[in-house]
């Protein structure tokens, strides 16, 4: 790239840092910019990851910077290793891409172009951008076809990892961001099982855990782990076929194939796989036909020891209207929950998405963050991202005193959580019942109840695995404590009296707490 261009591209990076802090991350710094070219800058990316990443989520805002940058209707086309550049334009050429005697901007003044911006878009219609409506013929940098099949979507034979003849990628509609490695996720006493147990089936998929089914509430890191099994599978055996949707797109290409009679396709897709991934499960509920196919679909893949590794909200028996034969099919693999994370994770966790970005964060200013938010890891990255925006418009760094600006009155002091001690103290003087006899083996009404309520509000005010929460209670299983839930969750919701009384244990129990 010659200097004038390049001076493009540091207007780009210049801009991109100021008006979209958010979307910047510190592997921006290794694209290498190639040239200038049929109407577009052509910039590299070191891995097929950070292209496939750029072309589906970067688009927009590239091209925006290119044209600040430029003073012209310029397009962004993004190269990985193994793509190849057009030859750069001869020095008369230059002027149809750019008025020489302009010098490259990079401030905020708007530039008006002869032509309009969708004019100049549709000129670069081939470039990816944000995934489409779904459209099971569609075609993306992730479904071009190959003698008329849809690459990374095709295996066989008995190897556990395809053939010469499938192309390496990972199908479906859902992309992998590059962030999420297993070295950028923060592993701390809530995920500990989790994160163990997606290094093992990465690094030997179909025999570790099989299926690989990860719980837990929103934002809390499951699909981090997803992409991060995707992401070394990929690194480690490059001929290896993933297919990673979502549960809706696979309810939607199922429904579309039964409509269009192309049934035979939809199974060549999701079977003839090495591993299938799927996001949120839970959205397989009340589908019969969807669950019957899924059905098949899992017993086809396990049976040829390929991975299925699955996230949900919930535990697969927690999953409202899932047959039993799916849940006892996602039990008999490896189930594994993640828990809210304590503070000491989240400030770790605030330091790692600091340090993908490319930013500064002080100790100080982590633990403050992460007192304020406790409810997932998706709160962090946001906090992470006002404080870009107020740093940048300010113009100054970030410090604990433009933190506490950023945030002001709009963030609510975090609650003190009541341990399960206090939750037992409280239920046994409003029961009056011994400990003894509530941590014991009773199963008397006059215990059982006040059990299942102590079971209900640890699993609702504490970050106890059902596991560790049934040891409390003379060392039941989770079986039991899922029981305790549904029970009492049913009870309050038909007992206007029952879920009075619920209400006020739940308040004593957190007072109890804060008065620790």
């Amino acid at each position: 790239m010659t200097d004038p261009d390049r001076e493009i591209w540091d207007g780009m990076l210049a801009h991109l840092r100021r008006h979209h802090p958010a979307l910047c991350r510190h592997w921006f710094d290794d694209l290498t910019p190639v040239t200038v070219a049929e109407g577009s800058v052509f910039l590299r990316a070191d891995n097929e990851v950070h292209r496939d990443y750029l072309r589906r989520a970067c688009v927009d805002a590239f091209v925006d910077a290119a044209q600040i940058a430029s003073n012209s209707l310029l397009g962004v086309r993004f190269l990985g290793p193994g793509d190849d550049a057009p030859a750069p334009p001869k020095a008369p050429g230059r002027a149809a891409h750019r008025d020489t005697k302009r010098p490259p901007q990079t401030t905020d003044t708007p530039v008006t172009p002869k032509t309009t911006l969708s004019s100049a878009r549709s000129a670069h219609a081939d470039d990816p951008r944000t995934p489409r409506a779904l459209d099971p013929n569609r075609q993306g940098p992730l479904h071009k076809k190959r003698d008329g099949v849809p690459a990374g979507m095709t295996g066989s034979g008995s190897s556990p990892f395809g053939s010469s003849e499938v192309s390496r990628g990972i199908a479906g509609s859902l992309f992998l961001n590059p962030d999420h490695t297993f070295d950028n996720f923060v592993m701390g006493e809530g995920n500990r099982w989790a994160y163990s147990a997606a290094i093992a089936v990465a690094e030997n998929p179909g025999r570790s855990y099989n299926p690989l089914f990860i719980h837990g509430d929103v934002g809390l890191g499951k699909t981090h782990l997803l992409q991060a099994i995707c992401l070394q599978i990929r690194a480690d055996r490059p001929d290896a076929v993933l297919h990673y949707v979502s549960c809706d797109e696979f309810i939607n290409e199922f429904m579309q194939s039964v409509q269009n009679n192309q049934m035979g396709e939809f199974r060549h897709r999701f079977r003839e796989v090495d591993a299938l991934v799927i996001d949120d499960i839970h959205f397989l509920t009340s589908r019969e036909r969807s669950q019957e196919e899924f059905f098949h679909t899992f017993n086809s893949l396990h049976a040829m020891q390929k991975q299925i590794i699955i996230s949900s909200d919930a535990p697969p028996s927690q999953i409202p209207n899932l047959e039993s034969r799916l849940v006892s099919r996602f039990q008999s693999g490896l189930v594994a929950e993640i828990a809210r994370p304590t503070f000491e994770t989240r400030v770790a966790i605030l330091f790692t998405k600091a340090r993908l970005r490319g930013i500064e964060l002080g100790q100080g200013v982590a633990e403050f963050v992460a007192s304020r938010f406790a409810t997932n890891i998706r709160e962090l990255e946001g906090a992470i991202t006002q404080l870009q925006v107020f740093a940048s418009m300010d113009g100054t760094e970030i410090t604990l005193d433009l933190a506490r600006k950023a945030f002001g009155e709009q963030i609510r002091e975090t609650k003190p959580q009541p341990s399960i001690e206090d939750i037992i103290q409280v239920v046994c003087a409003y029961f009056d019942v011994k400990r003894v006899d509530l941590l014991g083996k009773r199963r008397h009404q006059s215990i059982s109840l006040p059990r299942q309520i102590c079971m209900f509000l640890a699993r609702s005010h504490t970050r106890l695995s059902l596991e560790e929460i049934g040891a409390q209670f003379g060392g039941r299983d989770h079986s039991t404590v899922i029981h305790a839930v549904k029970s009492v969750t049913a009870k309050q919701d038909q007992d206007d009296g029952f879920a009075t009384m619920l209400s006020t244990l739940e308040s004593q129990a957190l007072g109890a707490a804060g008065s620790n």
